[in-house]
């Protein structure tokens, strides 16, 4: 059996992350959707929400699992039995931040593979912080998170 991690802090998870699950659904048998603690970043959402609104999403995909984890992707993605992990790429401007995770984390496993899968272009402008400044102010967007995050952004932002 052959499983991914794909990491990141969904804060809060988009639809194009729902898209790069899909897209490793479609290489791997098992794909584990793993919130990480980033210490640069302040999170919306805390862990448990972040998790609950992944495994609400996802409950769709049997083979998928949502968890998390404090300390280093490439430790987590051993414990767990990964054989890669799964990297999203929007736009040229992700990937020079992403190249150098990957090659960190092959100095520090040199077994572990990264994936880069692209999403949708649909999805390409899309990211965490866009939506999270949208609906600060009231914007829409259900078009581009699943309904619980849409329903948790209404509610955090109280509207």
């Amino acid at each position: 059996m052959r499983k991914v991690i794909y990491p990141g802090t969904f804060d809060p998870v988009t639809n194009g992350h729902i898209d790069i699950v899909k897209r490793a659904i479609d290489l791997f048998d098992e794909v584990i959707v793993t919130v990480a603690k980033n210490p640069g970043k302040t999170p919306l959402f805390t862990t448990a929400e972040r998790v609950e609104m992944l495994n609400e999403s996802l409950k769709v995909y049997p083979q998928v699992h949502v968890d998390a984890f404090d300390g280093l992707v490439v430790d987590h993605a051993q414990e767990v039995g990964a054989v890669g992990i799964i990297r999203g790429l929007r736009a040229i401007s992700d990937f020079e931040y992403e190249f150098q995770m990957a090659l960190m984390n092959r100095k520090l496993n040199e077994n572990m593979r990264t994936i880069f899968l692209m999403p949708h272009e649909k999805f390409t402008y899309l990211n965490s912080t866009i939506i999270r400044n949208l609906a600060q102010f009231k914007g829409d967007v259900s078009d581009f998170v699943p309904k619980i995050v849409e329903d948790k952004l209404k509610e955090k932002f109280g509207f």
